[in-house]
């Protein structure tokens, strides 16, 4: 059914949909309980995206868990739903809880290796580009910011050979 409206319609409707989603969140204040992939590539570099809502930051692609949804598949979800690919070798990184809209949100960190071309949907991902650890975007999320050389460090580390 949403494939149907128009793309440029769609992302007007996710901006939105987005601001009311987050004054929601400012009143009601549930925790909110989502996921992040640090997905690599052959040459190492790493996966980000562009929403068309939001920041316009870059960041890790990811989103929402389902009500009962394991994290593990929730990352396989929506890595397939934002840039239609797979990941390889999946498995959690990390568990942070950050700030978001006035409340909690507690995000599984998830990484892997890519399988796939990703390609935003032109929807809700606007961009979706492979960027070499040390040739980053300036305009990272705050939280990446924070934390990506570490995740990085502890996912090489715990890779197989």
């Amino acid at each position: 059914m949403l494939r149907l409206i128009p793309r440029p319609l769609h992302r007007v409707l996710l901006v939105q949909a987005h601001r009311v989603r987050l004054v929601w969140w400012r009143i009601r204040k549930p925790l909110l309980l989502g996921c992040r992939v640090l997905a690599f590539d052959g040459e190492g570099r790493i996966l980000l995206v562009r929403h068309s809502y939001g920041s316009g930051r870059w960041m890790l692609p990811g989103g929402g868990i389902d009500r009962g949804e394991e994290p593990l598949l929730a990352a396989l979800r929506e890595l397939a739903e934002e840039i239609a690919c797979a990941l390889e070798d999946p498995r959690e990184l990390a568990v942070i809880e950050e700030p978001l809209a006035g409340t909690v949100n507690r995000v599984h960190v998830i990484t892997g290796r890519v399988r796939g071309v990703p390609q935003g949907d032109g929807r809700e991902i606007v961009a979706a580009e492979f960027f070499a650890p040390d040739a980053l975007p300036p305009n990272l999320a705050q939280q990446l910011e924070r934390n990506l050389a570490d995740w990085i460090r502890t996912a090489k580390a715990g890779s197989p050979t």
